[in-house]
């Protein structure tokens, strides 16, 4: 296995083209080097030059198939190319008000490790120390593997500056304006990248996922916030200043209702299960404590309850059709916890989405893919190596590039 440090440079310091054909190689490989000229339009002249030290970094490799030629047809053997998946090593940690998850994935995001550790004192020191235990028991479970390690991310809920990795707000957490990845660096002595959970667990849907042959997608997420995640024409959206996607704050609701944000009528104030959960428990006069007390009232047929969960599939299904009518997504994945419930959710849901769906913006299919809080962390695993190899963040070890020329002088999935 050649050095770590030759791959990470060479990530580094690849030209667009380069970061063009390995992103082709890695989201949709193995690919023959003519399958990776028609993707990405370069010659074969290009192609040969790209590929040619990462193999030598050992990036990629050949992967031969002696059945088939490149078009499927009995004759020469096939040589493409694929990602040699032990060439790397992410780190993706999700953090929870509750606990923390972490998880260790090679460079096709499949998880190697996984580490969790149960939090009570959610303040922002005492967070920083655990998050730094997870990073080190996810280490100490590589074993050899971690001399391979290229990257780190953390994924929280809120407002996330990722550039300056500073969160500066999450109303789960009850963060305000607290610099995370500079706190991070001090701690373990290497840069650390901030990113959203819900975009993180969109960029690992991008390119190991849904998003794979899908130009427009939306991820939303039901639990204790109501997220979404963009993805638009082949990018993931992060918006100008690093929000975008925050349809549990849409005032689509009545100002009666109070948000953890602190602003009125907002999604999440009637469709969280915080919310929910409030809800039943005024109307009850036995204590309903969870989201699974207030399930089993709904599910037994109980009226408060079942009147929170169509108020909270009413307002999520006009929510999925605001995202719709904007950004007109193929395809609409709903998960997060409270997806295991989706049957009190579904029907008001997509009422409300058929009735302010506007035209075409309709026809998008609605699926429920379920997600373990593992899946959440290898999203941020996959945040970080998207960072390293689309050259975004110095965090990663990169001097900062020109992203938007980068991206634009390339068709280099962002």
């Amino acid at each position: 296995m050649r050095s770590v440090t030759d791959a990470v440079d060479l990530l580094r310091t690849a030209s667009p083209a380069a970061v063009d054909v390995f992103t082709r190689i890695l989201t949709r490989g193995p690919l023959s080097r003519t399958d990776v000229a028609r993707l990405t339009g370069l010659s074969q002249a290009a192609i040969t030059k790209a590929v040619a030290p990462m193999i030598a970094a050992g990036l990629v490799a050949d992967h031969h198939d002696s059945a088939a030629n490149g078009n499927g047809l009995p004759g020469r053997p096939a040589s493409p190319v694929r990602v040699v998946p032990e060439s790397l090593v992410t780190l993706g940690i999700k953090v929870n008000p509750g606990d923390i998850i972490g998880v260790a994935t090679d460079v096709t995001a499949g998880i190697l490790v996984t580490a969790h550790l149960a939090v009570v004192d959610t303040g922002f020191a005492a967070m920083v120390d655990a998050i730094a235990d997870v990073v080190q028991r996810l280490r100490e479970l590589l074993g050899d593997r971690a001399e391979r390690l290229a990257g780190i991310c953390v994924a929280v809920s809120g407002d996330v500056d990722t550039v300056g990795g500073v969160v500066r707000e999450s109303a789960l957490l009850g963060w305000a304006d607290e610099p995370l990845g500079a706190a991070l660096h001090e701690r373990l002595g290497t840069e650390v990248l901030i990113e959203n959970d819900v975009r993180a667990l969109t960029i690992a849907e991008h390119w190991f996922g849904v998003g794979v042959g899908t130009s427009s997608f939306a991820i939303v997420t039901i639990g204790s916030g109501i997220g979404c995640g963009l993805h638009v024409n082949g990018e993931v959206v992060e918006g100008a200043f690093g929000v975008a996607g925050e349809i549990g704050h849409l005032p689509l609701t009545s100002e009666q209702y109070v948000c953890t944000c602190g602003r009125r009528g907002c999604v999440e104030a009637v469709a969280s299960s915080s919310a929910i959960v409030r809800a039943v428990a005024s109307a009850q006069s036995t204590p309903v404590a969870t989201i699974d007390d207030a399930v089993a009232l709904a599910h037994a047929g109980e009226p408060a309850a079942v009147e929170a969960f169509d108020r909270a599939g009413t307002v999520i299904g006009t929510a999925i059709a605001t995202v719709a009518n904007l950004t007109g997504p193929e395809i609409v994945v709903i998960t997060g916890e409270a997806v295991a419930d989706y049957d009190l959710y579904d029907q008001r849901l997509r009422a409300a989405f058929g009735a302010h769906a506007f035209g075409a913006a309709g026809n998008c299919r609605i699926v429920i893919r379920p997600h373990t809080f593992e899946d959440w962390a290898r999203g941020a695993a996959a945040a970080a190596l998207r960072a390293l190899v689309l050259q975004r963040y110095a965090g990663l070890g990169a001097a900062p590039k020109d992203t938007e020329h980068t991206l634009r002088g390339s068709s280099a999935p962002a």
